[in-house]
């Protein structure tokens, strides 16, 4: 759960930030950009996550 919150803040920070940088330049946009994209992104982590691990576990797993 905290890892979800950590990683969730952290992509939607870097994602708002790129997006409206490269949309408007305006630094203002982003912080709502971000108020708006966080709680999607941790919802999104916290739904997917867990099957996106075993996903990525199986793929990094070697076949003896």
């Amino acid at each position: 759960m905290v890892f979800a919150l950590i990683m969730s803040a952290i992509l939607a920070f870097l994602m708002t930030g790129v997006i409206t940088f490269i949309n408007t330049g305006f630094l203002l946009r982003w912080g709502r950009a971000f108020v708006i994209a966080w709680p999607i992104a941790l919802s999104i982590v916290l739904l997917l996550g867990p099957h996106v691990r075993t996903i990525a576990e199986r793929f990094c797993t070697q076949d003896d």
